[in-house]
């Protein structure tokens, strides 16, 4: 079976764990550099077979038919217990924004094999996939992506009962949250669901909870290159 084919007819999410882990959260290719490499490791006790690709953030678009200005190596790989890939991207020069990062997403597609006692029946066969965001940095950026986060604008929204965040991001870098938290007198309101606004983009947060009663403060959770942990307080503009 063609595993392009199978991932993009796979509608569902599967309750269950795939053994072919990525190491790191995100991937940050630095515009000077040749190639950026992706470690990928089998922690389970059965090979695996993978297909790799890039895409632009639709999860499902067919991989035949994605143009991005990447090529990565080895684009299908057989696994074994216990044993690891290293993956390779490198960027193939088509023109790419120069004042602001882009983004992109890693997939790694994991299809195990069938066992040899069940060779000769009929049994789907369980894909995983798993998806990170890789970043294309061009070299000479304002700024930085780790005090990026602190320079987002806030401000709050209050429609219908339901209170939001509007942020404005003037940096040249993508800024992801995993949690936002308004907090003032009494119970604070909260996002949870895990975020990202890109370079000049506006973008409103739902809260859950009501706005609590002033004065208030925003604390964010971001994340930086490292899929590590940035706090910080930001004023209400």
């Amino acid at each position: 079976m063609n595993l392009a084919l199978f991932c993009a007819g796979l509608g569902m999410a599967l309750v269950a764990q795939a053994s072919v882990v990525i190491a790191g959260t995100r991937v940050i290719y630095n515009a000077k550099e040749r190639e950026v490499t992706v470690k990928l490791s089998n922690e389970g006790q059965l090979p695996a077979l993978t297909q790799v690709w890039l895409d632009k953030g639709d999860p499902g678009a067919s991989p035949a038919t994605i143009s991005v200005p990447f090529t990565v190596t080895p684009p299908m790989a057989r696994m074994d217990p216990g044993k690891g890939q290293t993956l390779r991207i490198f960027y193939t020069g088509e023109p790419l924004p120069q004042d602001r990062e882009s983004v992109f997403w890693l997939n790694v597609l994991e299809v195990p094999p069938k066992p040899k006692d069940q060779a000769d029946t009929n049994q789907l066969q369980l894909a995983f996939r798993s998806r990170i965001k890789l970043f294309f940095r061009p070299a000479g950026l304002a700024g930085s992506a780790q005090d990026a986060p602190a320079q987002i604008e806030w401000r709050l929204r209050a429609e219908g009962g339901r209170v939001s965040l509007e942020a404005r991001n003037p940096s040249p870098y993508f800024v992801s949250f995993s949690a936002l938290e308004l907090t003032g007198t009494g119970t604070p309101a909260r996002f949870d669901e895990g975020g990202m606004i890109g370079p000049g983009e506006t973008k409103v947060f739902p809260l859950t909870g009501l706005a609590p009663a002033g004065p208030l403060k925003l604390r964010y959770h971001a994340i930086n290159d490292f899929g590590g942990a940035i706090e910080g307080e930001s004023p209400l503009r």
